[in-house]
């Protein structure tokens, strides 16, 4: 069972030996549609805090600065990272020092700088960049651009990926990067402006989705499949109470990295198929393949247990990505290929194990899919 809530988890992690050497992130992906036009496109919210303990009165970035690294200085900031997906794409990245943020840490978190704002039910802000800036500042990893935002968040079906993320692993800091996502399916609702055009967020149509990570590292591979925009083969309608979602890479435990593992589940009309690693006594098996064409990249995953089995293939146009930019918590960046999605699609195959055999419940169809895959630089 992985649909149980747990804000616990959503709270602000970097406390401790995190202080010094964490990230903390809470992020937001939905659909919208131009107020004027109709036409939908795919938007992502994050707010993402680095390094509490080492905050100065501006922004601390050193991804590019060898000279700061030498000396050991690590970079400290909340990062308001906003984007799209599509024929047109970008990210804009607005920094405000971790002294001039408010927040609080303990569950229902908040965070709160400037004309920014985010918690489990509510988020608005605005992000600023204009052409010269994003130019004379490379450190800042982003376009130009203009985008404000106010949406109502209401997060109906969680992924809890169980004892891997509960507060005892939390403490000691077992893993190298932690997953909770508290809204694996979210129906927001609000209005976003893009470089002047409105767009309009509805419950109904937004394929929302909210997760958060922390911890002290990324991870490579980095992967992540998920979208409740799913058609059943069998009836030809939409899934209304269904959601899928696949995540991990080669997570590290105490240092050891474990080879190519994922976490995944399956919500699928009210039955909950769970493809969990750290479960072992499911009997969860993964197999995936991660790649690139020359225009596309793409997904191949099956995952069993000893009661279900899915297979997803997806598949999203590299025209319509983004390498999304991420400065680690020593203040490195290794990821500079980071492919990041919203408009994947592709097909899920739903299995139960009956009499020994595994039995086709659907084969179905997928738009609107969230999606990542990168290795670090070698």
């Amino acid at each position: 069972m992985s649909n149980i809530s747990a804000i616990s988890r959503d709270e602000w992690m970097l406390r401790g030996p995190l202080a010094k050497k964490g990230y903390d992130w809470w992020w937001h992906n939905f659909t919208a549609e131009n107020a004027k036009t109709g036409e939908k496109k795919p938007f992502y919210i994050e707010f993402f805090t680095c390094n509490p303990a080492f905050a100065e009165d501006e922004p601390v970035i050193v991804w590019n600065d060898p000279v700061a690294r030498a000396a050991g200085k690590r970079p400290s900031y909340l990062m308001i990272n906003v984007g799209f997906w599509g024929e047109t794409h970008g990210q804009l990245h607005r920094f405000i020092s971790l002294k001039k943020t408010e927040i609080h840490a303990d569950a229902p978190y908040s965070v709160r700088a400037a004309d920014c704002f985010m918690n489990e039910t509510h988020t608005f802000g605005s992000v600023k960049i204009t052409p010269e800036e994003a130019e004379a500042h490379p450190e800042w990893m982003c376009n130009a651009g203009e985008m404000t935002w106010n949406l109502k968040i209401d997060k109906k079906i969680a992924f809890n990926v169980g004892y891997g993320a509960s507060r005892f692993f939390r403490k000691i800091n077992a893993f190298e990067m932690f997953w909770h996502a508290e809204g694996m399916k979210t129906e927001f609702e609000g209005t976003v402006t893009l470089n002047g055009e409105e767009y309009i967020v509805r419950p109904e149509t937004c394929n929302g989705y909210a997760d958060k990570n922390w911890g002290g590292d990324f991870t490579s591979p980095w992967v992540w499949l998920s979208s409740n925009n799913i058609q059943s083969g069998i009836s030809g309608d939409k899934l209304n109470n269904s959601v899928f979602e696949i995540g991990g890479g080669r997570p590290k435990i105490f240092f050891l990295a474990l080879n190519r593992k994922l976490l995944g589940t399956f919500f699928y009309e009210g039955r909950d198929y769970e493809f969990n690693f750290s479960k072992f006594w499911t009997g969860s098996r993964t197999q995936f393949e991660s790649g690139e064409t020359e225009d596309e990249i793409w997904w191949h995953v099956e995952q069993t247990t000893f009661k279900a089995k899915m297979v997803t293939d997806i598949r999203c146009k590299k025209s319509e990505m983004l390498n999304i930019n991420y400065e680690a918590p020593n203040g490195t960046k290794r990821h500079n290929r980071l492919w990041n999605g919203g408009t994947g699609y592709g097909t899920l195959k739903l299995y139960e194990k009956k009499k020994g055999k595994y039995e086709l419940i659907d084969e179905m169809t997928t738009e609107g899919v969230g999606c990542e895959y990168g290795e670090y630089d070698r």
